[in-house]
């Protein structure tokens, strides 16, 4: 004990790797201070996307520290371990709990195989079940496997409402062309089709707004950085039609193009609560589905108690599929 606290007092441990104790500070001050960073070329957003995984270069760091026996390297990393523990701990244990009036599942299927995809996720079994990115020639796949258990569906462009209770009033929701920065898009942008809708779900707790989107992609360019404009027009549009919606009941089941952190979110995040926050198990990673590194599909709520969230297994996608349960 005594040798440690005489090794300690030495200046020449406080004094070594210093460039190891200012990566460990400024890994902290990015996790601390993310949200206040300029969103240049989109390397804002891009950080906010990939936070959780800072947290990997904390070990490193520290492994680094203790080789170079640096005391000032090891000091600062309580600042990064501290803030991220912070921001994500609370997402490690589970925070299910038994219980729930309504299941309900959401999937990008891409590519996947409709009919068999179809049978997977309605064995889940799901009250209510939206996909995105449905194409012309699989809708109608979808629509005939799906038939036995859900009645009721509806489909605007892209993305469908699967349900096993009744729907009012579907109506298409423009996420594509709304406000100023719709003008910025390229033409080679523009998306072709429909990607969000509203419909009303007849519950017999009473009436329940429901949305299903499919927000537009973001891109990694050489020249202009992390491209988001697309899938920003779609996140201001979901979030004036979900602050204008007087309902007390909602979800919102998407694929949001980006993760929950994102600042294209940060408006809608004053409105909704994430499933897998509140009763998930750790971070519910979506995509790629082979590997997945970050949740960007989403469900969101609001006037509900969330009782448990997970994911499904792979479908043939390149997202998994995420569920949840929720009371009224």
């Amino acid at each position: 004990m005594r040798n440690t606290l005489r090794a300690c007092c030495r200046p020449e441990p406080w004094k070594r790797g210093p460039v190891l104790t200012a990566l460990a500070l400024l890994l902290g001050l990015l996790l601390l201070l993310h949200a206040a960073l300029p969103d240049v070329a989109g390397l804002g957003s891009l950080l906010e996307n990939v936070l959780p995984w800072l947290g990997v270069f904390v070990p490193a760091l520290l492994a680094a520290a203790l080789w170079r026996r640096s005391l000032s390297a090891a000091t600062a990393l309580l600042l990064p371990a501290v803030v991220w523990t912070t921001l994500f701990g609370g997402l490690l244990h589970d925070k299910s709990h038994p219980g729930g009036d309504l299941t309900v599942a959401t999937h990008n299927v891409g590519t996947a195989a409709p009919a068999p995809t179809a049978r997977t996720l309605a064995a889940a079994g799901p009250d209510l079940l939206a996909l995105e990115e449905l194409t012309p020639q699989a809708t109608p796949l979808y629509e005939k496997t799906l038939a036995p258990a859900y009645p009721y569906h509806a489909v605007r462009g892209t993305v469908g409402l699967w349900s096993k209770l009744p729907l009012s009033g579907t109506r298409t929701i423009d996420i594509i062309n709304y406000g100023p920065l719709a003008a910025t898009k390229p033409a080679a942008a523009k998306l072709p089709e429909n990607r969000a809708l509203h419909t009303t779900v007849l519950t017999p707790h009473g009436p329940l707004s429901a949305y299903v989107a499919h927000l537009g992609s973001v891109r990694l360019l050489p020249r202009t950085g992390f491209w988001t404009t697309s899938r920003n027009i779609g996140a201001a549009a979901l979030t004036r039609a979900i602050t204008t919606d007087p309902a007390p009941r909602l979800l919102l089941l998407a694929d949001l193009n980006g993760t929950w952190d994102d600042r294209a979110f940060s408006d809608l995040r004053t409105h909704l609560t994430s499933t897998q926050i509140t009763s998930g198990t750790g971070f519910g990673l979506t995509w790629p589905s082979t590997f997945p590194m970050a949740r960007i599909d989403q469900i969101l709520y609001r006037g509900l108690i969330p009782n448990r969230s997970w994911t499904l297994p792979e479908t043939g996608s390149d997202h998994l599929p995420v569920a949840a349960t929720l009371t009224w």
